[in-house]
C-alpha cells in the first residue's frame, strides 16, 4: 500500500484483506500502521457480521464512528481488532473513525480495504473519503494485476496470496476556475519536478505529457460533467528524457451552481502495468490509423483491424452510447451466428440500438468508467456471456469527461489476462473515445441527420396474434447522407395488422424528415380504420400538400390474422414476395398506382391475397435488389432463391440472410418479414345495430343476454349487461347517426365495443358529485372491466372495454401452425 497517499487522507492504520478463491474468509494480506502499536484481525468471515463483511455484502463503502464499531464488538461473531475500538463515551481525542471499502465490483469481489483515522483526528472529511474511494478503486486494479502475475507462475512455484504491488504516487486537488493545483510531493517526484520549481499551476504538469495522450488528459482539466470518475493511463516525458507510464484516478466535483468546480484524484506509477514494447508499438499504430478516420464507421473498422488480431480475440463490437441506448457501429465477425441469439433481433443491423438496462453488468461498467476484465468462469448475464465465454473485456470509451461508447472484446477459449492488459486497453479506449468525438465534430450535420432518422424508425416491433414479424435496416455505406427508407407494423382492430414499407426519394435530412411524416401519417390513417386504398389516398394527398419536390414509394398490406386474407396496395413500390409452405416462392401480381406525392387525384387499386399458415410475406426496398451493377429482375430472382432455401422457423435468420450479402451499399436497405401462423383461438363475434328508440338500451341488453347464453358466459353476464347499458346510453344520448354494438369472445376475454359517429372521445370524470344524476357511467365501466379505452374510427370512434372471464369449458379450437408441420385442413 502507498503510505504517502494514506497519510494524506488522514489514515493512521490500514489493512488489506483479500478474498481467496474457494475459501469463505477475507484474509489479511498487508498492513500499514503509521501510529504504531495496533493489531489487526487475521481474517473475517464473509458470512459473519463485521465492518469488512458488511461492506463487501452491500458493495459500497461503510463509514463508521466509534459507537458504530462498538456495536459490532458486542454482537459479531468475528473479533474487532484493537485499533477499531474505543471506549463508549470517549473524548474526541480518544475517538476513532473507521472506513471499510470493498475492492472490486459485486460480480467479482477481490477484497476489502480497512482504514482507521489518525488518533486525535476529527474524522474523515468529504474530500478524504472521496480520495480513499478512488484509492480503493486503484487498489482493486493493482490487486487484479497481482492475481494475474500469480496465475502466470509455473505449477512448481509455491502458491502466492495476492498482495498489492508497491505503488508510488500521491493525491492532488485541482481548482478548475484558476488552474491552481495542490499536490503531494510524491506526484512531483513522478513527473521529475522539484517542489521549489512548481508554482502550483497545472500547466507545469501538462507540459510533461506525451502529445498523443494530451487530449485525454485535457478532458480532466476541462471536464463537462460532475460527480464522474475518470481512469486514465498516460505517458509523460521527464526532464531527464525518461518516458514513464502513470495512472490517473479522479472525480469531478460540482460547485454551488452545479457546474464542475474541483477535481480530486490520485496519480500513481504504473510501471508494473506498463505495456511491453510490442504493446507500445500497437498503441502507436492505432493512434496513427485513427488520425486518418473521418467517420464513425471508419473509426470502428480501424479499431477492429488494429486490435482483434494482436489480441487474438474471437469477436469485437463497437457501439456508441446515446442516452441509455447502445447504437452498434460494427460487429466482427459480422455473421449473426457468431453472436448471442438474443442479440440477433436487436443488434444485427449496422446501427440498431439496445437498452443498457437489459445488460446490467455492462451498465455498471459504463457507470464506473474504467476497463473491466472478466475471465472465464465469471457468472455474467447470457447477453454478455455468449460474447466472451473464455474471457471478456469491456472498454468504456471516454471523451470530454463522459463515456461516449463501449468496445467489447471476447474470447472463446480461456484467456488469461496479463498484468499489462488493463493498461494497454485503457490507453486504447481513450484513443478510441477521442477519435469518436473528433469525427462527430467533423461531420455534425450528418450525425444529426442520422440520429433523426434513427429516432423516426420503430425501436421494436409489436407481438402479433398468429404471426411473427421481424425487420432489418442497413444504411448506405457509400456517401454520408442518410436516406428515407422506412418500415412499420401497425396492429389494428379485429386481429388485423398493417405491414408498411416505403422509400422517400433522395438521401438527405429532408428525405429523413419526410419519411418520419409519412410513417406517422400512414399509421394514423390505418388506426382510424380506413381500408388500404383510402390510407394510400390520404397519404398521397398529404404529401402533395406539403409542396415538396420529393416523392415516396410505398407498399401497404392489411392482413387478417384470423382468416389469412390480405389486401395489398402499391404506390410505385416493389410488390411483396411470398414463400409458401412447400418452399416455393412467388411474386404476386399487384396492380399498382403512382408514387405518393406526384398527383393529388391518383388512385390505388386493392389486390386480395390469401395466405396459408406457414407463409412468409416479405416486403423490401429497392436498395436490396437494384444497383448500378445489379438489374432489378436479377435482384428479385436472387431474393426468391434465398427465400426458397431459408428456414421459416426463424424469420430473424431469414432476414439476416437477405441482407448479409449487401456489402458496399449506395442506397439504404430495409426488409420486413412476417410469418403467418394462424391464430390458436379464433374469436367469435356478434354485432347489433342499435335502433334510436326510447327502448334502445333494452333491446341491446336482450341481444347481449342471448349472445352470452349461446357462448356459455354466465358468471360475468351481469357485469357485461351493465357495461352495455352505460355505453349504449352514452352513445344514443350524446351522438347523432348510426350506433353499433359488437361483442367479441377470445379465449378468456370478452370485449364489449360501441361504435358511434362522433369523433369526440369520452371524458372520464375525476370528481363526481354524488348528488348529481349523471357522470358515473365511465366510472362504472372502469370498475367492472379489466381495461377500457377509445380509438378513433373513420368519422367517429369506438369505445371498448375488456372483461376477464372465469375458467370454463372451452369449445375445441384450431391449433396454430407450427413451422415445418403440414397446415391444418
Amino acid at each position: 500500500m502507498d503510505g504517502q497517499i494514506l497519510a494524506s487522507c488522514g489514515v493512521g492504520f490500514a489493512a488489506v484483506y483479500v478474498w481467496e478463491e474457494g475459501g469463505r474468509e477475507l484474509c489479511l494480506a498487508e498492513v500499514v500502521d503509521a501510529d504504531g502499536g495496533h493489531q489487526a484481525a487475521t481474517a473475517y468471515a464473509l458470512t459473519g457480521r463485521s465492518p469488512v463483511a458488511d461492506a463487501c455484502r452491500v458493495g459500497r463503502p461503510l463509514w463508521l464512528t466509534s459507537e458504530d464499531v462498538a456495536g459490532y464488538g458486542l454482537q459479531g461473531d468475528a473479533p474487532i481488532p484493537a485499533p477499531l475500538a474505543s471506549p463508549m463515551g470517549a473524548s474526541p481525542a480518544e475517538r476513532v473513525w473507521t472506513g471499510a471499502l470493498p475492492l472490486g465490483g459485486a460480480a467479482r469481489l477481490l477484497g476489502c480495504l480497512l482504514v482507521v483515522g489518525r488518533a486525535g483526528g476529527g474524522g474523515f472529511s468529504t474530500d478524504q473519503r472521496t480520495l480513499l474511494e478512488l484509492y480503493a478503486d486503484q487498489a482493486a486494479t493493482n490487486l487484479e494485476a497481482a492475481s494475474a502475475r500469480a496465475a502466470d507462475r509455473t505449477e512448481t512455484a509455491p502458491p502466492l496470496r495476492p498482495t498489492l504491488p508497491p505503488a508510488l504516487g500521491g493525491c492532488f486537488m485541482l481548482a478548475l476556475s484558476t488552474g491552481h493545483m495542490d499536490v503531494d510531493t510524491a506526484v512531483l517526484d513522478l513527473f521529475g519536478i522539484l517542489p521549489e520549481d512548481f508554482d502550483g499551476d497545472v500547466s507545469a504538469l501538462l507540459e510533461c505529457t506525451h502529445p498523443d495522450d494530451a487530449p485525454a488528459l485535457m478532458s480532466v482539466v476541462e471536464p463537462q460533467q460532475t460527480d464522474s470518475d475518470q481512469h486514465l493511463a498516460f505517458r509523460i516525458r521527464r526532464r531527464n528524457g525518461e518516458l514513464r507510464w502513470l495512472g490517473l484516478h479522479c472525480r469531478v466535483l460540482a460547485g454551488p451552481d452545479g457546474r464542475p468546480y474541483r477535481v480530486l484524484g490520485l496519480v500513481g506509477d504504473t510501471s508494473f502495468l506498463r505495456p511491453t514494447g510490442d504493446d507500445v508499438s500497437l498503441v502507436q499504430r492505432l493512434s496513427a490509423a485513427l488520425s486518418g478516420a473521418t467517420t464513425v464507421r471508419d473509426v470502428s473498422r480501424v479499431v477492429v483491424d488494429s486490435l482483434r488480431a494482436p489480441l487474438d480475440a474471437d469477436r469485437m463490437a463497437v457501439a456508441e452510447l446515446e442516452g441509455d441506448h447502445l447504437v452498434v457501429t460494427v460487429l466482427d465477425p459480422p455473421e449473426p451466428d457468431a453472436w448471442p441469439r438474443s442479440w440477433r433481433s436487436q443488434w444485427r443491423s449496422e446501427w440498431p440500438d439496445a437498452s443498457c438496462h437489459a445488460l446490467p453488468t455492462l451498465q455498471n461498467a459504463l457507470r464506473e468508467g474504467h476497463v473491466s476484465l472478466w475471465p472465464a468462469g465469471i457468472e455474467l448475464e447470457p447477453h454478455l456471456k455468449g460474447v466472451g465465454p473464455g474471457g471478456l473485456a469491456v472498454l468504456p470509451l471516454p471523451a470530454d469527461g463522459r463515456t461516449v461508447g463501449v468496445c467489447l472484446v471476447g474470447w472463446d477459449s480461456e484467456h488469461c489476462f496479463g498484468p499489462g492488459d488493463r493498461s494497454l486497453l485503457t490507453v486504447a479506449s481513450g484513443l478510441i473515445g477521442q477519435a469518436l468525438t473528433r469525427v462527430h465534430a467533423l461531420d455534425a450535420g450528418h450525425e444529426l441527420a442520422t440520429m433523426l432518422q434513427r429516432s423516426l424508425l420503430p425501436r421494436k416491433l409489436p407481438e402479433l396474434p398468429g404471426g411473427v414479424a421481424v425487420a432489418r435496416y442497413l444504411p448506405a455505406t457509400a456517401g454520408l447522407e442518410v436516406g428515407g427508407d422506412w418500415y412499420d407494423v401497425i396492429p389494428l382492430s379485429d386481429n388485423r395488422v398493417a405491414l408498411v414499407i416505403g422509400d422517400v426519394q433522395g438521401h438527405s435530412a429532408a428525405a429523413a424528415t419526410i419519411m418520419g411524416q409519412m410513417r406517422t401519417a400512414i399509421r394514423a390513417y390505418a388506426v382510424e380504420g380506413h381500408p388500404p386504398d383510402v390510407v394510400m389516398t390520404h397519404a398521397n394527398q398529404l404529401l402533395v400538400s406539403m409542396e415538396t419536390d420529393l416523392f415516396a414509394t410505398c407498399t401497404y398490406v392489411d392482413l387478417d390474422m384470423e382468416q389469412g386474407t390480405a389486401w395489398a396496395v402499391r404506390a410505385g413500390h416493389l410488390p411483396p414476395l411470398l414463400r409458401l409452405l412447400d418452399a416455393t416462392t412467388k411474386e404476386p401480381e399487384i396492380e399498382g398506382g403512382p408514387p405518393l406525392g406526384v398527383t393529388a387525384d391518383s388512385e390505388f387499386p386493392i389486390t386480395e391475397l390469401s395466405l396459408a399458415p406457414g407463409t412468409l410475406i416479405t416486403l423490401l426496398t429497392d436498395g436490396l435488389v437494384e444497383s448500378a451493377t445489379l438489374h432489378l429482375e436479377d435482384g428479385m430472382r436472387a431474393m426468391r432463391e434465398l427465400l426458397a432455401a431459408a428456414n421459416p422457423a426463424d424469420p430473424g435468420q431469414v432476414a439476416d440472410r437477405l441482407v448479409a450479402g449487401t456489402g458496399q451499399r449506395h442506397d439504404d436497405v430495409a426488409v420486413l418479414i412476417l410469418r403467418y401462423d394462424g391464430m390458436r383461438v379464433r374469436p367469435v363475434r356478434a354485432r347489433w345495430a342499435v335502433w334510436r328508440l326510447p327502448d334502445a338500451v333494452m333491446h341491446a341488453r336482450r341481444f347481449t343476454a342471448r349472445t352470452l347464453r349461446d357462448w356459455s358466459v354466465t358468471e360475468e353476464a351481469d357485469a357485461a349487461l351493465l357495461i352495455v347499458s352505460e355505453l349504449v346510453t352514452n352513445a344514443v344520448a350524446h351522438t347523432q347517426g348510426e350506433v353499433q354494438l359488437s361483442l367479441t369472445l377470445t379465449g378468456d376475454r370478452l370485449r364489449v365495443a360501441v361504435n358511434d359517429a362522433s369523433p369526440r372521445a369520452p371524458v372520464k370524470t375525476e370528481n363526481v358529485d354524488w348528488e348529481a344524476t349523471g357522470g358515473r357511467g365511465l366510472l362504472l365501466v372502469a370498475a367492472m372491466s379489466a381495461a377500457w379505452g377509445s380509438v378513433p374510427l373513420s368519422g367517429g370512434k369506438q369505445v371498448w372495454c375488456d372483461i376477464t372471464l372465469s375458467p370454463r369449458d372451452q369449445p375445441a379450437t384450431s391449433a396454430p401452425f407450427e413451422p415445418g408441420a403440414l397446415p391444418p385442413r
